[in-house]
């Protein structure tokens, strides 16, 4: 098959266009870029990134529950202001203590063997069990679990 310029050059804008759609549906998100612990895109994990805003005002911006639990384990004693979680649907960060959270199932979750989901509906959360199983659970629960969970080292 002979390739001309003309089908190179449809070629490239069709990837230029799809890239551009692909970049802008998944939107940035707020700083850090990366996750504090293990450097994964946060704009990829926008679904399940998390934010931790302290009492002196300053961030951490992980990709995970897991990711938040490691922080704190570095930052013993640094009082939080704030914890906030992707939404799983909308990609919107949540009050995590608010948050309905789903644990297991079977989409595989963000730096652990447990996944576990935030919805602020709870109907939300409601029809994600009816696709990919799992359960119901509070920011307790799902944060004493990954306390529980090996911890990467990062």
């Amino acid at each position: 098959m002979k390739i001309t310029m003309k089908t190179m050059f449809i070629g490239m804008l069709l990837t230029l266009v799809l890239g551009t759609a692909f970049a802008i549906a998944a939107g940035p998100v707020e700083a850090p870029p990366t996750c504090k612990q293990c450097r994964m895109d946060r704009t990829m994990f926008n679904y399940s990134r998390m934010l931790v805003t302290y009492m002196d005002g300053s961030t951490a911006g992980t990709c995970s529950l897991n990711c938040i639990i490691t922080e704190n384990n570095k930052v013993k004693g640094k009082k939080i202001k704030s914890i906030q979680v992707a939404d799983f649907n909308s990609k919107e960060l949540i009050d995590a203590k608010i948050a309905t959270w789903v644990v297991g199932g079977s989409k595989r979750g963000v730096m652990t063997g447990v996944a576990k989901w935030a919805f602020i509906e709870k109907k939300d959360a409601e029809a994600f069990i009816k696709q990919y199983g799992g359960k119901l659970a509070t920011y307790k629960e799902v944060y004493e679990m990954a306390k529980k969970e090996p911890q990467h080292s990062h």
